[in-house]
């Protein structure tokens, strides 16, 4: 149930007790008006109404709120009913919204208890007021008080497996997005650093191509940091910070041994910080497969601005692959072109691959920027 079906159910079952008892006043006004219990009646009443307004205005009222005030102004409410159906049975009905709402809010035992200890009540009044036995009196208030009992608990637990789910369902997509984080963002900058180490180490008898390798490798190494302390702190990419898409994608094919060229066409436009975060982070899955799998000379980033979308083409003269192959192209691993889909679909995009053996490999994921997606 969501907190708009709670608040219209919660102004239901009030609005559905003040009509009881206004109906309940009237209909003993009618028969018992000059009895000497009628004061009292009408007393606790006004009492009972007084107290159930106050928690409306305290807002403790609320059908999913569950705290010591709460209870507090329930148990006030219920006994004052208790004390003035056992004085005027014409009042029993009132008792409906208050079970109901006891259902709603309290733990299952509890609950089942009051409704048991209303609905005894219930059938005590009704029959007083009938003169004596009469069964459907006797028997129909149980057995509503059943059914709805045993609706409102199934409810209650269908609601509770569906919040169970959806926590769950959360755990696992967080689970994934940091899968994928640590794949775009460290794995990609540890495999560049290994790749610089050994060309340094093989380079060692040059000093200055060795230690330009090494400065290298440093670099990725502060960089690395910076992203494991951006993942801690849910940042986005460090490349993005202060620097803008362009300047990020620069920074991030400048990392690579091979060279990576980047333009950009169309005319640029600032891009909801989301949209930023999921191109660069594709850029950077993208050039990892290429590093990884291609075997390229050459490497080209196109970001495009279009009326209603952002487009990152990634294009290689690598070996490429066969993409209706579930191994191929770094998917078989469970990140690479997955990871790569999966956040663009999160943004209402989608990513493309064109691919053929010894024929290169062109990726392009496009995000949407109408609107819903500017945050």
């Amino acid at each position: 149930m969501t907190d708009r079906d709670a608040r219209w159910l919660a102004a239901t079952m009030h609005t559905a007790f003040f009509l009881l008892l206004i109906a309940s006043i009237v209909r003993f006004l009618e028969h018992h008006r000059g009895e000497p219990a009628a004061p009292w009646a009408i007393g606790l009443s006004g009492c009972l109404a007084a107290c159930y307004v106050v928690g409306l205005v305290l807002g403790i009222a609320g059908p999913e709120r569950v705290s010591a005030p709460y209870l507090a102004w329930l148990t006030a409410v219920t006994a004052l009913w208790v004390v003035l159906v056992l004085l005027a049975p014409s009042f029993a009905w009132c008792a409906v919204p208050l079970f109901v709402t006891g259902l709603r809010t309290l733990p299952t035992v509890p609950a089942l208890a009051l409704v048991a200890m209303v609905t005894a009540l219930v059938v005590i009044s009704q029959n007083r007021l009938a003169d004596g036995f009469d069964p459907n009196l006797t028997i129909v208030p149980p057995a509503v008080a059943a059914v709805t009992a045993a609706a409102i608990t199934y409810m209650r637990g269908q609601a509770a497996r569906l919040r169970e789910t959806e926590r769950r369902a959360g755990i696992l997509d967080e689970r994934q997005r940091l899968s994928r984080e640590i794949h775009d963002a460290l794995a990609q900058g540890l495999s560049s650093q290994a790749m610089l180490l050994q060309a340094a180490e093989r380079a060692w008898a040059e000093p200055a191509v060795a230690r330009e390798h090494l400065l290298a490798a440093q670099r990725i190494g502060a960089q690395n940091l910076a992203e494991a302390r951006g993942l801690v702190q849910d940042l986005a990419p460090a490349d993005l910070t202060g620097h803008s898409i362009e300047q990020a994608l620069r920074s991030v094919a400048g990392r690579e041994a091979l060279p990576v060229r980047v333009r950009v066409d169309g005319a640029a436009r600032p891009l909801p910080g989301r949209v930023q975060s999921t191109l660069v982070r594709i850029g950077q899955g993208a050039l990892a497969n290429v590093r990884e799998h291609a075997g390229a000379s050459r490497v080209a980033l196109t970001l495009t601005y279009l009326d209603d979308e952002v487009v990152l083409d990634i294009t290689d003269d690598g070996r490429g692959f066969d993409p209706a192959d579930p191994g191929a192209g770094g998917a078989g691993r469970g990140h690479g072109l997955p990871a790569m889909r999966a956040r663009a679909v999160q943004l209402g995009g989608r990513l493309t691959v064109e691919s053929a053996p010894g024929q290169g490999t062109a990726i392009s994921a496009a995000i949407p920027l109408g609107p819903g997606h500017d945050r």
